[in-house]
């Protein structure tokens, strides 16, 4: 798997793939029966119609920027029924609210895209790809194309720190809970590779003492 600077990586790509959780999910949880929804205000406010887009967002995501700053249209979502055609040249948004590199990370949200089923999406546009233009073809387009991979935040937020004494919090202590999540996510990366992913974007967690929850839950002024 070949690293490159941001702006070498942005100037090669042609299609652009998204997987993760909802730091870049674009609507694919609109199209399920979860409580994991950009679907209502404030989301959205920012947008040129101040309507809630799916984006766990104001306005645009990172893909949005990436997006931009290739020059292409915005990905669609895996699950609109819009993906058909000459849009799936663009590539595809496979990220989903909730998930965690752990399938057993957002099980409070139920029904939601784990990694594992989005690594299965993947594939299974790569299908609906070589229809369309052909194996060859669609093969250069996936391994030209940009993966961008935000996933990580949710394994804590939402799994070892949801409740006091969590399951994963009383099997692990944090540090080997950490090596375990990276052992995991290599795997998660080795199966991109597998399925044709070349150049791949992969992001940090960020600081978790920012997300919106754990402020509400745990600073009594939002500090």
């Amino acid at each position: 798997m070949a690293f490159s600077t941001t702006s070498q990586v942005a100037a090669a790509a042609r299609a652009f793939f998204v997987f993760g959780d909802s730091l870049v999910d674009n609507g694919n949880n609109n199209y399920l029966a979860t409580t994991a929804r950009a679907d209502s205000p404030p989301y959205g406010i920012d947008t040129p119609t101040r309507r809630p887009t799916g984006r766990f967002s104001n306005g645009k995501n990172i893909p949005d920027f990436i997006s931009d700053a290739l020059g292409s249209e915005p990905t669609l979502p895996y699950l609109s029924p819009e993906l058909r055609g000459e849009k799936l040249l663009v590539g595809a948004n496979f990220a989903s609210a909730g998930v965690g590199i752990l399938n057993d990370t957002g099980i409070q949200f139920i029904n939601i895209i784990r990694m594992f089923r989005q690594l299965q999406y993947f594939q299974e546009y790569q299908t609906r790809l070589a229809e369309l233009v052909g194996n060859d073809e669609a093969q250069r387009i996936v391994s030209d194309g940009l993966v961008l991979i935000t996933v990580g935040g949710n394994d804590f937020v939402n799994n070892y720190f949801l409740i006091p004494f969590s399951a994963r919090s009383r099997q692990f202590l944090l540090p080997d809970y950490v090596t375990y999540l990276i052992s995991e996510y290599k795997k998660i990366l080795m199966r991109l590779h597998d399925l044709g992913a070349r150049r791949v974007l992969v992001t940090g967690t960020g600081p978790l003492g920012c997300v919106p929850a754990e402020r509400a839950m745990r600073s009594p002024n939002g500090e």
